[in-house]
């Protein structure tokens, strides 16, 4: 447990990275990084109309991340755990996904200036879900904003990341099946999930699938 300085949380939107990252946070006692989504003025024309709003959406997040990220690690000097609930890299699986062939040029020229600056987390840990889990943890959640997510839209990111992680190996990667798991309200869950991440003898990429019991 010592060694994870940096845990970095990921997964698809109504995952639950954010509620889990508190309670991780809260747990070690350790700084958070939230990602600020709200701030980004294009991301409710974006879901109303990706096309037209993808490239100005995803320059905003990839500025204001790398911000964020010189900020934290400036004031804490790398010397306090930190428990974030976004990933730098997986910025590219919104570019890939969302931009223009042209659009897609222009980032893939820039994305190297930001990330060769942004340290790696120790621990990175993708929370995997069915679609069906997805809409559900969105619809109760009732955020405005995510009023005009599709579930097209969803299938195709929850497939966008996945591939993402299937074949990521920059970091020790944790990949979780959340679907029928419930960790914001059991206790029992986010201990097994605890278990997961705290545990010493760690490969590099490791998969958890719990048992099945159906919560939806």
């Amino acid at each position: 447990m010592d060694e994870l300085k940096y845990i970095a949380i990921e997964g698809v939107i109504g995952s639950g990275k954010t509620s889990l990252a508190k309670k991780i946070a809260a747990k070690l006692e350790a700084n958070i990084l939230l990602e600020q989504f709200e701030l980004n003025p294009f991301l409710k024309d974006f879901y109303r109309d990706r096309g037209r709003f993808a490239f100005q959406t995803q320059m905003f997040f990839l500025v204001n991340r790398f911000k964020q990220q010189q900020e934290i690690f400036q004031e804490n000097i790398f010397s306090d755990t930190l428990v974030s609930d976004y990933l730098f890299d997986k910025d590219k699986i919104f570019a890939y996904l969302n931009l223009t062939k042209e659009e897609l040029k222009l980032y893939q020229s820039l994305f190297p200036i930001f990330s060769t600056k942004i340290r790696k987390p120790d621990l990175v840990i993708y929370l995997q879900s069915n679609v069906d889990r997805l809409v559900y943890n969105i619809k109760h959640r009732k955020r405005e904003i995510e009023t005009y997510i599709t579930r097209q839209y969803l299938e195709e990111l929850s497939e966008a990341y996945n591939i993402f992680f299937f074949k990521y190996d920059a970091t020790p990667l944790l990949i979780i099946d959340t679907t029928e798991l419930d960790f914001i309200n059991s206790k029992t869950d986010l201990e097994e999930i605890f278990k997961q991440i705290f545990r010493e003898d760690r490969a590099k990429t490791e998969y958890y699938i719990p048992e099945r019991r159906r919560l939806i």
